[in-house]
This record gives structure tokens, sequence and C-alpha cells, in this order.
């Protein structure tokens, strides 16, 4: 919702947005004018200042076409550092405007600006843009919506009419404030203080009431929700009550039509989703509520489904087949049934054979503090860590020290597997596992190469939680997944290399593992992180640098003229 103008309010952050679309099938520039600005928000019988787009939360949305391309000069005018990611976009030979802080831009400081150029390539279907700096996507995100090329059609009858449905976290505090301080301290963030659906948490809060988000449709009809969690550390189930769904897309690729009356989706991750209004005419919940995790949001949030010719006062039914907080079932039965739509108009190519192999260990360790002085486990400072490695942040980001060979800035040492193998999944763990070391380590990638990474989750500190896995530059092949400890001479044999899903972002069990594959063809600095964004801030990160080419059109696109300096 737009708010009023008049309201007074307390300086937090302004951004000034221009953005210029040219589509690749079109010849005329459209511009479109984006105001970032300092915004008072009432949730939860609480008001406060966030840093929004527009004045809205969630952001606005961003409608393109397969193939355009976007201009976006961002001026910011807020008190924080901020970067803009588009998160699913595979800007190829471009990660100069990919938007992770310190990995491929120096943050846009208060009173300076960044023009991004965003290249859309293969996507179709839902994607979203968000804030790369610290936490402050908690409020700064926004779908971007990629139709088919003019002369194209979708894989399935149109629509009638779609709906952007946007999951996030609200939190009554200052966000940049909470992970300070949670840094500073060294233990556990503040969870989040409600779930939202297009930014209400939803009626059964007695103060989000008035404003629950509200969608209005006819019997009969059939309507497209696009789907995106951008919360910041749950992955949720999401149902409508007495309706049932058919997913047709994920991450900005179409799937094989998947009928369930409930999704499992994780933070970074997006569903296309049809729904058919074939129940009575009246009114429904749809709501979304947290899969169990070790700190996570326990509340249920809530918009409505409403006929028009229905009863306007009637309670809504609220989702019986919503599962519990703790249904891994729920989960492995809906996240199996996923598969690429793969035929002749949407052809996939999986990589059959290897050139590289990681196997890279998830874990959630803590590193000892002077005098048991930090706010972690006995006394020490929560660290993240894959391969046993917490990433460090860099003075200079990566990219332009890559590009422009500045040395001491990281090293390329980032290892294939971690330094100890032992019983991943067990209760109890080696001593040696439970402190990373720390760096700023990046793997460097042959051009063209095909790459396959065995993410395997770790119950270090008894920490075991479901991982999204997210990778910047590409789409990956999610070929195989399972409970324990991946085994090397079993498990591949069980792989799907003929209709794996086409992700960006990839849900590693709790307790178990999951394979991808891809074709580093995208040359450039491309990070990869857990979307559980306290994960990631701990250090649940690190960085590709995918070679260039032979040819100049297989190399790294040259920089813009203007670069932020650190």
């Amino acid at each position: 919702m737009e708010l009023k103008k008049s309201l007074k309010l307390e300086l937090f952050g302004f951004f000034l947005l221009n953005v210029f679309v040219l589509s690749m099938a079109r010849t005329t520039v459209r511009p479109i004018n984006w105001v970032l600005n300092e915004t008072s928000y009432t949730r939860l019988c609480s008001s406060k200042n966030i840093l929004t787009v527009n004045g809205l939360f969630p952001g606005p949305t961003l409608y393109v076409r397969k193939g355009d391309r976007l201009t976006v000069n961002v001026q910011n005018q807020g008190k924080y550092n901020v970067t803009i990611h588009w998160h699913g976009v595979k800007q190829p030979r471009n990660p100069w405007s990919d938007g992770p802080n310190y990995i491929t831009q120096c943050p846009i400081k208060p009173g300076a600006n960044f023009t991004y150029e965003i290249l859309f390539s293969t996507e179709e279907g839902t994607l979203w843009w968000h804030a790369h700096s610290d936490w402050s996507r908690a409020t700064v995100h926004g779908p971007i919506v990629v139709y088919p090329e003019i002369g194209t059609s979708y894989p399935f009858p149109k629509p009638d009419a779609e709906f952007p449905i946007v999951l996030a976290s609200w939190f009554k505090g200052d966000v940049m404030k909470i992970i300070e301080s949670a840094l500073e301290g060294g233990g556990e963030t503040n969870k989040s203080d409600a779930l939202t659906i297009n930014g209400q948490p939803g009626d059964l809060y007695n103060c989000s009431k008035p404003g629950t988000f509200k969608i209005l449709v006819n019997s009969g009809k059939t309507y497209l929700l696009r789907v995106i969690n951008s919360i910041m550390n749950e992955e949720v189930f999401f149902a409508v009550a007495k309706h049932n769904f058919t997913v047709v897309g994920m991450d900005g690729a179409y799937i094989q039509p998947i009928k369930t009356n409930y999704i499992f989706i994780t933070p970074g991750q997006t569903m296309d989703i049809l729904m058919t209004t074939n129940s009575s005419q009246s009114r429904y919940y749809m709501a979304a509520r947290a899969y169990v995790a070790v700190v996570y949001d326990n509340t249920t949030t809530t918009a409505i489904v409403e006929y028009i010719n229905g009863s306007k006062n009637s309670t809504p039914a609220f989702p019986s087949n919503l599962p519990n907080y703790t249904d891994i079932n729920a989960v492995t039965n809906f996240t199996k049934r996923i598969k690429a739509l793969a035929n002749d108009d949407y052809q996939i190519n999986v990589p059959q054979k290897v050139d590289t192999n990681l196997f890279v260990t998830i874990s959630v360790g803590s590193i000892p503090c002077p005098n048991d002085s930090c706010d972690g486990p006995n006394g020490s400072r929560l660290a993240a860590s894959l391969n046993n490695v917490s990433f460090e942040e860099p003075a200079v980001d990566l990219l332009q020290a890559y590009y422009r060979q500045i040395g001491g800035i990281f090293t390329t040492d980032f290892p294939n597997v971690p330094p100890y193998f032992f019983n991943f999944t067990a209760d109890e763990m080696p001593d040696n596992v439970l402190i990373p070391s720390t760096g700023t380590k990046v793997k460097v990638l042959e051009y063209n190469s095909n790459v396959e990474i065995v993410f395997q989750g770790t119950n270090v500190l008894s920490a075991a939680e479901n991982h999204p896995m997210h990778l910047h530059g590409f789409s990956f092949y999610h070929v195989g997944s399972g409970f324990g400890n991946f085994d090397n001479s079993t498990d591949p044999k069980g792989y799907n290399l003929v209709d794996p899903p086409e992700i960006n972002t990839v849900g590693v069990p709790k307790n178990g593992w999951a394979a991808i594959r891809f074709k580093a063809d995208n040359p450039g600095v491309w990070f990869m992180h857990c979307h559980l964004e306290r994960h990631s801030s701990w250090g649940m990160d690190m960085a590709f640098i995918v070679k260039n080419g032979s040819t100049r059109s297989t190399s790294i696109r040259r920089p813009p003229r203007y670069l932020n300096p650190c």
C-alpha cells in the first residue's frame, strides 16, 4: 500500500532510483521512476521508520519480458550503506551490476549513487530484487515479473489475473541495529516479531486487521499467484483454505505441473502457482507458517481470498491442510516432486560429466572469545562456515580486486572438501570441527567447465537446520537430495540427470545433503551463500571466480565508468 505523503517522519533513509527499460524486442525506451524514502509504518500496535522504495513495503514490481535490459540509477540519501541485488537474474558477463556488498561492488554510501545495468537472458517467470547489504533487505525488496517474449506464451492456459505474493519478516526494532548488536556480542540474533504477506501480518493480529491484504476473485476463474519468500530466517509452508494449487514455475523457470494443496518454499525461492476459484463463494484465509528451525518466528501470517459475490462479513476459513511446524514429511513429499518441464520448447542441458567436484559441509560453529566474554555458547562467538571456513568480508570488493589485480584482498584456496570427515549428522561432534578458520577464500573455475557441488548439512553445535543455498550468476540443476551422510559410491546412482529442476536456491535438508550441477559459462565473480540471513552474517558464504573464455564475447564486460569507492 502507498502511504500518505503527509506523514511526519524521522530521518531514516532515502534513495532515488530512475529506471529505464530498453526491450530487446522493442525499440522504445520507457522511463520508470522509483523514489525510496523514509517511511513510517505501523504494525503490531507500534510504528517505526523503515527503509522503503516509494514508501512501499514490499517495494514496487518490475515488469519485463524475457531478454530485456534495465538501467537503474540508485541514489542513497539514507544513513546506511546499501546495495541492490537482482535475485535470479544471471547477468551474463556483467557481474558489475549483481550487487552483493563487498563482493561485486563497494557499497553505495549515504549521498552517493550507482547505476545498475540488469541483463535478462533465459529467465522466465517470477524473480525478485532486494538489498544485499547487512539486513536492509528486510524492508528493501520487491518482485520481478519476467513475461514470455513477444509472440510466445506460457506453457499453460493464460490465467485470468495474477497477484504477486511477497512473504517477509517484521521486526519491531531497527533491523540494522539488531544485526549490529548481535555481531558485536557474538550471540544469536533477535527473531522477527511476525511474518507478513504483502506487508501485513494479517488479521490474526488485531493491530493488522484493518490492513490485511485481500485478493478479490470471481468464481470459476484461474489466478496466477507469484509467491516470493523474502523472509529473513524462516522457511515456510503456504496454503489457501479449501483451494488446490498447480505449481507451474520456480526460480524463473517452468516445472512439470504439481497438483498440491500446499507448498514449501525457502528464503530466496519463488514459485508460480495456478489457483482456480471453484469453492463456494465466501472468504478464505491464505496463510504461511514457518517450518521448524533452531530460531524461528512461530506466528502464522494471513491474507484473505474473497469472492466478489460472496458474503463480506463471514469469518474466513483457515487452511486445515497447512502443515505443522515440525512436519518434515510434508517438506520431503513436496520437494521431491519438483522436476523441470524439459520439453522441446523448454529444453534443459544437464551436465552429464563433471570437471570440478566440490563437497561442501555447512556448519554453525563458534570461535572462542577472551575470558569467555561473548554471548555465544560457553562465552564464544557464533561463526557459520562452508568447509569449516567462515567468510570474512574484504576491504575492497572481490570483483574489483580480481579485475584490477589488487593483491592481498582474497586467496584462491577455498577447499574442495572439508578438512575433516566424520559422521556429519551425529548427535555428538568431534571438538576439532567446532572452531572454523576464517578468511576471504574463493574457488577459481575454468570457463565452460562442468561443476558439481554436494552440500552436506552437519549437526555441529546440535544446530541442524534446512539451509537454502543461493548461487549468484547462474541457475543450476538440483540433481539429488537425501538424509544422513552423502555416500559418494551409492548416492550419485540415484541422481536425476534427465529432468531435474533448474533453480537458483536449493534447500539442503536438515541433517541431509543436496547435489547440484551447472556449467561455469558466465565469467566473473559470483557469490554463494545461505539465504538464512543470520547464517550469512556469521560467515556461511564464499565466492567463485569464473575465468574468461578465449574471446571477447566470452569474457567479463568492461566495468562501468563509475564504481563506488570503498
